[in-house]
């Protein structure tokens, strides 16, 4: 058996695919990515070729995963090529992958979280500048953006991207 999603021989896990609970053949490449762990470079590229099974688990599987990569030349290419059924392209959208949110050391991020600042950031519209070291307690996250990050700095609530904070 290979994996349905880039054709890797080997160990595979089933993977159930929600809501219906459907279930694929991963890798264990896969199967971590889908979770938001890192993968090697390069290796959703098979994405483009899974999005294009006779599986409708798999279809949907390529297409949340195309979308969490729609920022991407090769992903929305590949979005504006795909074509599901109308009751596929609802499974797709009813139970998307969990947006991930890691601060920069890769640590994940919860709702409530206290982070702090890495670095000095000029806040737009703020007329102040968080400085580095700042705490900022309770976070929000933003559902539909993995980098993004909502929190209150001297008073003012203002998004903050991930990349610039450390739990704390």
């Amino acid at each position: 058996m290979q994996c349905e999603i880039c054709g890797a021989g080997g160990s595979l896990t089933a993977v159930a695919v929600q809501p219906r609970s459907e279930t694929i053949n991963l890798c264990e490449t896969c199967a971590n990515g889908l979770k938001g762990e890192a993968v090697p470079e390069g290796h959703w590229q098979a994405l483009t070729t899974s999005m294009w099974s006779e599986s409708d688990a798999v279809k949907v599987v390529s297409r949340r995963l195309l979308n969490r990569f729609k920022d991407e030349a090769w992903a929305a290419d590949a979005l504006d090529m795909l074509y599901l059924e109308p009751e596929v392209e609802d499974w797709a959208k009813a139970a998307g992958p969990e947006v991930i949110h890691r601060d920069s050391v890769g640590a994940v991020l919860s709702s409530g979280d206290t982070v702090v600042l890495i670095k000095d950031l000029p806040v737009k519209g703020g007329g102040f500048t968080a400085k580095r070291g700042t705490a900022v307690r309770g976070i929000s996250l933003v559902s539909d953006n993995a980098g993004h990050i909502e929190g209150r700095v001297e008073g003012q609530r203002i998004v903050i991207l991930t990349e610039f904070v450390k739990k704390r």
